[in-house]
């Protein structure tokens, strides 16, 4: 192989390296905006008063949105009926909520 190929080679293999680094980062930058607009909805829901945020009762990875230190929004719960990690419900609903851990809260659970 000549010392052109080479170097072609070479700088192919650079620009994809950089093409797939760059995917990542503008990845990383879609997620956090689809987790605000997310959060956004949310918290419009809960304003309108049809639904309420409910503690306890999500499955792990499948929150609504917060869940704690150390997560960021929906999908970010690490156990499941994390205490502190919630799911919508409709409105009056949450406490009758049956889990392993007990009833649903309307605020974050310690345990």
């Amino acid at each position: 192989m000549s010392d052109r190929q080479l170097s072609t080679v070479v700088a192919s293999a650079f620009v994809a390296a950089l093409g797939v680094l760059s995917a990542g980062h503008a990845s990383a930058q879609e997620f956090t905006a689809a987790q605000k607009k997310i959060q956004a909805e949310h918290t419009t829901l809960v304003k309108s008063g049809k639904v309420e945020p409910c503690f306890g009762t999500a499955l792990k990875g499948k929150n609504d949105c917060y869940a704690g230190a150390g997560t960021t929004c929906a999908g970010t719960s690490s156990t499941d009926y994390q205490g502190n990690a919630f799911r919508l419900v409709p409105k009056g609903t949450c406490t009758s909520v049956s889990t392993p851990n007990g009833p649903g809260s309307l605020s974050p659970k310690t345990t």
